[in-house]
Order: structure tokens, then sequence, then C-alpha cells
């Protein structure tokens, strides 16, 4: 195979990983978000350093211990393992996951601070005309938050295809099961191979500098939207 070849399978992979774990942090994150936003309990700051330590936490850290996790002679590992047939250490499975822990925080804090800032009494009037809690959510709800939400998207998709530390411990470097872009171009410094170190450097910096231009430019107009909608109301 091909550096080049190689490489577009690292992409193929990475993309795939991505979009998986951004799908499984909005259905897992936006709940979080709610329950974070709106309970009052003296525990909450206990749950909200819990999120966010990814932000602090050395990759390698989360790595080690979830690589402990998903070893086969520890139980997550033999549960997985009894279920599915496969090992879940150095699988694709394992990374998803992985990212999912690492990325949370980039999630589920926008979408918090969204929550927050949300008044109830157009819940309660929904409420009260006799609205469920999901048809509150898609009508109210979401229209009024959904630049937080593009955001939240955007930056847990981003976060992720930049990953190295966790993906490398709990992965390894396989190519077409767990061979990311980021450990692709590991490889090519190792190898001195600046030529396509450098090209997917590039790649990487200058796609992650569109994402956020068009995140910022959308989240832009959707709010000027949003103010303009209930000006007229």
């Amino acid at each position: 195979m091909t550096d080049v070849s190689a490489d577009l399978l690292a992409l193929v992979t990475t993309l795939k990983m991505a979009a998986i774990t951004t799908v499984i942090l909005l259905l897992i994150g936006t709940p979080l978000a709610w329950y974070l936003a709106k309970w009052q309990n003296r525990f909450k700051v206990f749950f909200e350093a819990v999120v966010a330590l990814p932000l602090v936490l050395p990759p390698t850290v989360l790595g080690f211990y979830l690589l402990l996790a998903f070893s086969p002679t520890s139980l997550p590992g033999q549960l997985w393992q009894s279920t599915t047939g496969t090992q879940l250490a150095f699988s694709f499975s394992a990374i998803v996951i992985g990212s999912v822990l690492y990325s949370l925080p980039f999630v589920v804090q926008p979408l918090q601070k969204a929550f927050e800032q949300l008044g109830d009494q157009h819940l309660e009037a929904a409420a009260m005309l006799g609205a469920g809690p999901i048809d509150r959510f898609f009508s109210i709800v979401f229209p009024l938050t959904k630049a937080s939400f593009i955001t939240a998207t955007a930056l847990g998709f981003a976060h992720t295809v930049g990953e190295f530390g966790v993906v490398l411990m709990i992965g390894g470097n396989i190519p077409g099961e767990t061979r990311v872009l980021s450990i692709a171009l590991f490889d090519h410094v190792e190898a001195f191979n600046y030529a396509n170190a450098h090209l997917l450097s590039a790649g990487l910096l200058i796609a992650s500098l569109l994402l956020l231009s068009f995140v910022y430019l959308l989240g832009n107009n959707v709010s000027r939207n949003d103010k303009q909608q209930r000006s007229i109301k």
C-alpha cells in the first residue's frame, strides 16, 4: 500500500469515527446538558467537574485507564467480549468510546450555557397547553438554542478529528481499523517523511479553519435571524 493510499484510508477512518462520535455525543450530551443546566443540588459542581475533566486531563492518562478497562482481564472488557465475541481494546469501537468521553465537554458545555439562559415561561405555558416533553423540546427548546447546537456539533466533530493520545493508547495503529490522520501524521514524522507530514498538517489546519469559520458565520446568522423574529413579535 502506498503512502497516499494509506493516508486516504486513515482519512476515511477518521471521518467515520468523528461522524459516529458526534452523533453519540449529541444523543447523550443533550439530556446531560439539560439536567446540569436545570438541576440545583450541592453535588452539581462535582458532576460538572467530571464532565469537564477531559479539558485538563492529559489524553494519555484517560487512554491508559480506558486501556485497562477495555482489556479482556477487566470486567468491561470481559462483558464486551462475551457479548460481541470480539476484543474491545485496539478496535474501532474502542476509539469511538474513548472519543466520546474525551470530547464530551465540547458538546455539553455550549448546550448547558444555552439551556441555562433559556427561560422557563415558554415551557410552562406549553406544558399547561398539554405539550409533552419531546414536543416542548422540538417546538421550543431546539429552535431557541439551535445556534448552540451548531457550535456543539462542530466542536465535537473537529475535536474528535484531531485526537491523538487517547486513540493511540486504546486503538493502536491498525490500518483500516484504528489508524486515523493524527497517527498517520506521527508515522510520517517518525519516518522523516516531512513532505507527507506537511501535506497532512496543512490539510488539517485548513479544514479546521474553514469549519470554525463556517460555524461562526452560521451561528451569527442564526442569532441575527432569531433576534429579528423576536423583535417582530
